[in-house]
């Protein structure tokens, strides 16, 4: 693993203005101006992060949390590249077992997203990474903040043989790299495909059954609002196929409701629930990217 690689290929904090260790903490992230986009569920992942932060000072850094299930994700705006993230989150409890919390992610003051009832194991953190290499950078956060401009962002994860009844469900494949600069983050000892790079994948496939569906009002498209019920259940490796699956649940109007699934094998990798609503294609209420 390259030096340079470390707390910068998938880490989206870079300054913690503010910390109760295992109660609430503030921070911010500058997503670099060179990137081409910065997805919703990148977002999600700062704000994770963030609470991440606030929980291993609480736990001597013995304990790390793991991405477990999130009750509801609000998808209020995109963001873009060149702008800062404003972070705050709450913990609701914290122990050596597990965690739980809440946060908000803003830029200029207005709220871009939420997560409510964010709950994860906390795992032994020299399984993951070197808890000394853990403390010497939460204190570069709390102290100078780190050096911004170190994700370059993470390689095309294309859904292949997509397929399904129009309308009502679309099925496909992803394949997880068997290497990529993210695992050098998520992480050193232990390579995981981020959870929330799953999302991105599952957002997708969701936004293409949307787009066989039609929209009740001239000139409108369907937005990703919320996703509920989200769980994250295996550890996904370098290397494995996932087989991902978006099906219609209910179409009331303005709103849909789209179940995706994600499979290793015969196995529940993840789930959620996605809520679309009718929105205008004005810019400033485009699909999160």
């Amino acid at each position: 693993m390259s030096s340079s690689d470390k707390f910068r290929a998938y880490t989206f904090v870079d300054r913690v203005t503010m910390v109760q260790p295992g109660v609430s903490v503030r921070g911010t992230y500058a997503i670099p101006a060179t990137l081409r986009d910065f997805h919703s569920s990148l977002v999600a992942e700062a704000t994770g992060q963030l609470a991440a932060w606030c929980a291993l000072p609480a736990v001597d850094f013995k304990m790390r949390p793991v991405a477990g299930i999130a009750d509801r994700v609000e998808v209020l705006a995109p963001v873009h590249p060149g702008d800062t993230i404003e972070l705050a989150a709450e913990i609701e409890s914290v122990d050596k077992d597990a965690i739980a919390f809440r946060g908000t992610a803003s830029v200029e003051g207005s709220p871009v997203l939420h997560l409510y009832h964010c709950v994860g194991p906390m795992l032994r953190a020299e399984d993951f990474d070197d808890p000394q290499a853990l403390r010497d950078h939460y204190a570069v956060l709390c102290g100078a903040g780190a050096e911004p401009g170190g994700f370059e962002g993470v390689p095309d994860l294309d859904l292949e043989d997509v397929n399904g009844e129009e309308g009502k469900i679309l099925r496909a494949k992803l394949q997880v790299p068997t290497k990529a600069a993210f695992f050098h983050d998520h992480f050193p000892r232990k390579p995981v495909f981020p959870g929330t790079l799953l999302m991105r994948s599952t957002i997708e496939l969701v936004g293409l059954l949307a787009a066989e569906i039609p929209v009740p009002q001239f000139e409108h498209h369907w937005r990703l609002e919320t996703m509920t019920k989200m769980k994250f259940r295996v550890f996904i490796e370098p290397g494995e196929l996932l087989e991902l699956e978006a099906t219609l649940i209910e179409a009331e109007g303005d709103e849909l409701t789209i179940a995706v699934e994600a499979r290793r094998g015969q196995k529940l990798a993840g789930a959620a629930r996605a809520q679309l609503r009718s929105a205008s294609r004005q810019p400033q209420q485009s699909a999160p990217r």
